[in-house]
């Protein structure tokens, strides 16, 4: 009920219309389980957001217990997610009026449960600010719509299906981050990026001011170069129809592709890079 099943399964028969590898879309658990599936070699590929990446790299934050893993590399970053905070009812404007409210801050340790936390940081609040309710996407779709809760963050590219499908029942709202207390976000959590969400996305009044991260795919390292530049060049080579069959397809380009600095390139990645005048880090 995210943005990553939907364009993943579009990048997968994208490759294997385009190519001799064989990608299959499977439903995931959020970016930590991602990156922890494709550590233990449950997946090869993986969709994640950068900031969760690179505490998996670093093995800091929601991987700090479990120490950091290195068995994966970049195959590139593909689009923004945007920090989505989304309510059914109309009086809650900002940050500040989730005190005391039931929230969903995600699923537990998964980076949006992190994001949340970053959010809320803010606006000088904390969990013990509100009631917070671990809950994927699709629940937290369903209990806003059920009345369960205020409001949920939802951590995805925008227009992401939970939040489409809920406004097909009544009329949602997003939040914004004000400019002052945005800023203080940016300064303390350089990861995140100043995004918009325009009103037409989700037929809201005005535009929604937030931040956001980027989507990233990672690979096992021992998954051949072969692969990584089949699934690479497929996706790359042919942006118009990716575009086509997703909405996302057209926030694809090759130089935001190349353009994570924290953590290495897969070899099969950085060989297409290449051919296009981009050298990017490998181990």
């Amino acid at each position: 009920s995210g943005t990553y099943y939907a364009f993943g399964t579009v990048l997968a028969q994208q490759v294997c219309d385009e190519t001799d590898t064989k990608v299959t879309a499977v439903v995931g658990n959020g970016s930590k389980a991602n990156v922890e599936d494709v550590d233990s070699g449950a997946a090869q590929l993986a969709f994640c957001q950068s900031d969760v990446m690179s505490y998996a790299y670093e093995g800091s934050n929601l991987f700090a217990d479990a120490g950091a893993v290195k068995s994966f590399s970049v195959v590139g970053a593909l689009y923004m997610e945007q920090v989505q905070i989304v309510t059914m009812n109309p009086d809650i404007k900002t940050v500040a009026d989730l005190k005391g409210k039931s929230v969903s801050v995600g699923a537990a340790g998964s980076g949006v449960y992190f994001n949340a936390i970053d959010a809320l940081a803010a606006y000088d609040l904390t969990l013990d600010d509100i009631d917070p309710q671990l809950l994927n996407f699709a629940d937290s779709a369903d209990s806003l719509k059920d009345g369960k809760i205020d409001a949920a963050f939802i951590v995805a590219g925008a227009p992401t299906t939970a939040i489409t499908d809920l406004a097909t029942g009544g009329d949602v709202y997003l939040v914004s981050l004000d400019d002052e207390h945005l800023e203080g976000l940016l300064k303390s959590s350089p990861y995140y990026s100043k995004n918009v969400i325009a009103k037409d996305v989700y037929g809201t009044d005005e535009d929604i001011i937030t931040v956001a991260v980027g989507a990233v795919v990672i690979a096992r390292d021992d998954v051949s170069d072969e692969a990584v530049y089949n699934f690479v060049s497929s996706i790359f080579d042919n942006l118009d129809e990716v575009t086509a069959a997703h909405a996302k397809g057209a926030e694809c380009s090759v130089e935001f592709a190349s353009s994570i600095t924290d953590v290495p390139y897969h070899p099969g990645a950085a060989q297409y890079f290449l051919e296009h005048n981009i050298e990017v880090a490998t181990k």
